[in-house]
């Protein structure tokens, strides 16, 4: 368990457009450009082994949300054509204060990590959801999107570990994984996931976006 004192003072971005990793979740990725590769060679020999994971900003390639999450490398392989297959487990998130000018290939930040306290406690819970209506609700929304899972897993899930990880992975847009990724608390990142889904049903697709 990362403590907020083991929490470090510059951090190595991953800019990835749809990609979100949140507290506790899990996000595969495939890493293998150069530059990110050099970041990965650099990530794991520090103690904290953390990977800074945030989105460009829509309107930019080079301008990034100010939001991100930090996660930490659990495991990885390496492949026959020099990539790296990884797994990063979320920690917490974070808040860009500046970007860090180097020379390092890859892009770093001074982080805040304040405000972003609960990302470091217990699992949270989500005592008001109707479990059974949100699973009728994401069977419907799977089968628009084309999507298949493993439902008996689903149905036993944690409710946090059932609502993360269906933000990090359903095919939402960029801003929308966005606002899931800002979500103050479960609850609330649990109402926006139903109503991205709820809104991808009544425009007849998977990818339909709020913004």
């Amino acid at each position: 368990m990362i403590q907020r004192k083991d929490l470090p003072d510059s951090l190595p971005l991953f800019p990835l457009p749809g990609a979100v990793v949140l507290p506790r979740g899990r996000l595969p990725l495939n890493i293998f450009e150069p530059r990110y590769l050099a970041m990965f060679d650099d990530a794991l020999k520090t103690a904290g082994r953390l990977i800074g994971m945030v989105q460009p900003a829509e309107d930019s390639g080079q301008r990034l949300h100010q939001i991100g999450c930090a996660g930490r490398i659990t495991s990885f392989t390496e492949t026959d054509d020099n990539r790296y297959m990884i797994q990063l487990t979320g920690v917490s998130r974070f808040r860009i204060v500046e970007e860090i000018d180097g020379f390092t290939p890859y892009r770093r930040a001074r982080p805040n990590w304040d405000s972003f306290e609960r990302d470091l406690g217990r699992a949270e819970h989500d005592p008001a959801m109707n479990r059974d209506a949100f699973l009728d609700l994401l069977a419907r929304y799977f089968d628009v999107a084309d999507l298949r899972t493993d439902w008996g897993s689903l149905k036993e899930a944690e409710d946090e570990l059932l609502i993360n990880s269906l933000s990090m992975l359903c095919p939402f847009d960029p801003e929308d994984k966005q606002a899931l990724l800002e979500a103050p608390t479960l609850v609330t990142r649990r109402e926006t996931l139903v109503t991205l889904m709820e809104f991808a049903l009544a425009s007849g697709g998977g990818g339909a976006s709020l913004q």
